[in-house]
């Protein structure tokens, strides 16, 4: 059987579930019920259906037609995963691809049916939904698992044990958290807010899980009234220790599920503080129409972006153990050229995202990685986000480029790197664009900005060299980072524009940002360089409170890919700068074989 032959089964089996529960276009999207950007494996229907891997995508089926919306990170890995499958891609964003509302406005008739399970769908995305197709009478069922009744193999829900993080990694208490969230409270004269976002109820309650692979969250709702606050967690979570510290700080325990009935039970004239862009159909609907709704982002998303001082200054801790661990790495692949299995093709994509996994286990701290390894060579560096399996290995490439994508989770915080590195020689047109990228870089990771700047201000200095030459990158520039929680963390971001024509969140002192431009050559090769970047105050005067960036990653740029002559005077100083402070911190922790060669290719450009 062709390996695509399933996935073509599972939506003609579909539309059989589709024909008899009068559903017309039924749509599976990537989220579990939290909206988290990855799921756990019990979430991954769309995966499940289509074949599609990536962690951003929509399908949707209609009688005669299947088609699947994701972005510029995964139009090369979808296009390939959905060959065969009678699944057609449609890359969002690009001209002439219609958005998916518009494309059932126009192709479904008047009167029509779609169904969703409303449990996996926004308040917010479900009203943009209704609203785009409100001239055609559409009908909407979104209490359908119509999935979740053909995968009869599908795993249950996680139920791991969390676990408690004490005040020397967060620097504030889950009481003293829960005491600012009420003053909140107060100030908006709620009388509740439902918190449905796993990472934020991660850090209200300073407790991790494991129940998402790479993100420590635990599946969880939580109700914080005035006087009380109740935790909504599979019992199996909370046995031990974590349930008595938790009920110590008067946070009561529920079963998971309990929420949707105890959301029924709120009293009549109720303000219930609720963020529609995070909490799905079902909840709301759970909710009575007597209860006043408070549509705002929850408190705790702005309050967990800005670190805490021991959190920046573990965060600092945390980046040199792993820039340790990924120039040792770095060290060891470029030795690999040498070796006869090198030339035998023996060191392949995976043997290297082993060896950088391996390197940062060696690590104090180290916990888990903190998303899958993107090792990519050649022409599969030019697939945004592609992760090497056995089954798309292949040996790392001469004479071209190897890009690394890869983090870790300490106990001292969450780091994501990308480095670009040149095994052999590469020519000066790809010396040209790897320039670009890193200049990109230099820039926005210098940049000076006035406080009240966002990240849709500062997305130009990144873009800028490549645009010079008439080329762009497909991807945002930057995403925030959690401590220990998430790597891709909101609000603050750098992109070039936001969401809805939102102007975006303001860049303040404590926010840990990426600053990853690249360049990709479909079929040739990627490029990125990554540093995380925390926003510091600096000077004030007249003029106002200025900002700038401190660059918490520690590992050297590869200077066999660089062109010198493309370089400003600035740029040089930037990066020499920059070199010299990856050596200085570096070096005690190195043999002194890998310490000469980190020297060397940190000298002055």
């Amino acid at each position: 059987m062709d390996r695509k032959q399933p996935y073509f089964d599972r939506v003609c089996a579909l539309r059989e579930r589709m024909e008899q529960t009068g559903i017309d276009a039924y749509l599976v999207l990537t989220d579990d019920f939290h909206a988290s950007e990855y799921v756990g494996d019990h979430f991954k229907c769309r995966a499940w259906v289509s074949g599609f891997t990536g962690s951003a995508g929509i399908l949707a089926v209609t009688k005669n037609a299947a088609g699947l919306w994701t972005d510029g990170r995964y139009f090369i890995q979808a296009a390939d995963q959905l060959a065969g499958t009678g699944i057609t891609l449609y890359k969002s964003g690009q001209p002439g691809v219609p958005t998916l509302s518009a494309y059932l406005a126009e192709n479904l008739r008047e009167g029509q049916c779609v169904g969703y399970d409303g449990r996996t769908v926004t308040v917010d995305y479900a009203k943009g939904l209704k609203e785009a197709l409100r001239a055609k009478n559409v009908t909407f069922r979104e209490n359908v698992d119509l999935v979740g009744q053909l995968w009869t193999d599908r795993p249950a829900l996680p139920e791991q044990k969390i676990w408690l993080l004490g005040e020397q990694y967060t620097g504030k208490s889950r009481a003293r958290k829960l005491t600012e969230l009420r003053q909140a409270l107060e100030e908006e004269n709620a009388g509740a807010i439902l918190i449905a976002s796993l990472d934020d109820i991660a850090w209200l309650y300073n407790l991790r899980g494991s129940d998402i692979a790479y993100n420590p969250v635990a599946l969880a709702y939580t109700l914080v009234y005035p006087d009380r606050a109740v935790l909504y967690i599979s019992p199996k979570a909370t046995e031990g220790e974590a349930a008595e510290a938790l009920a110590a700080d008067g946070v009561e325990l529920r079963p998971y599920l309990q929420v949707y009935e105890d959301l029924k039970k709120l009293e009549k004239g109720t303000r219930l503080w609720a963020d529609t862009g995070c909490i799905n159909v079902a909840l709301l609907g759970a909710v009575s129409r007597d209860v006043e709704l408070v549509d705002k982002p929850s408190p705790t998303t702005l309050a967990k972006a800005i670190k805490t001082p021991e959190e920046m200054e573990n965060m600092r801790l945390a980046h040199i153990q792993d820039g340790v661990a990924v120039t040792k790495a770095i060290y060891w692949i470029k030795q690999q050229r040498e070796t006869q299995a090198f030339r035998e093709g023996k060191i392949t994509e995976l043997t290297v995202s082993e060896k950088l996994a391996q390197c940062r286990k060696e690590r104090p701290g180290f916990l888990e990685l903190s998303f899958e390894s993107i090792v990519a060579t050649g022409p599969h560096g030019a697939i945004v986000h592609y992760d090497p399996t056995p089954e798309t290995d292949i040996p790392i490439q001469d004479n071209t480029f190897l890009l690394m994508d890869t983090g870790g989770q300490y106990m001292q915080g969450t780091t994501d790197i990308t480095r670009t590195i040149v095994l052999g020689t590469v020519t000066g047109e790809m010396k040209k664009h790897f320039t670009a990228v890193l200049r990109g870089n230099l820039a926005l990771g210098g940049a000076k900005f006035k406080h009240g700047c966002t990240g849709v201000n500062l997305d130009y200095l990144a873009r800028s060299p490549l645009w010079e030459m008439g080329l762009d990158y497909n991807h945002g520039t930057g995403h925030g980072v959690g401590y220990l929680l998430n790597v891709h963390e909101g609000p603050n971001g750098i992109r070039l524009r936001d969401a809805g024509g939102k102007v975006g969140t303001v860049l303040e002192e404590g926010m840990i940002t990426s600053n990853e431009p690249g360049f990709y050559l479909e079929g040739q090769y990627g490029i990125r360089c990554e540093n995380l970047i925390l926003c510091k105050q600096a000077e004030k005067n007249d003029y106002g409170q200025f900002m700038a960036f401190e660059t918490l990653t520690m590992v050297p740029f590869d200077v066999d890919a660089i062109d010198p002559a493309l370089l400003s005077d600035r740029e040089k100083t930037l990066l020499n700068d920059y070199h010299q402070k990856v050596y200085e911190t570096l070096s005690p922790y190195l043999e002194p074989e890998e310490s000469q060669w980190l020297f060397a290719v940190t000298r002055p450009v």
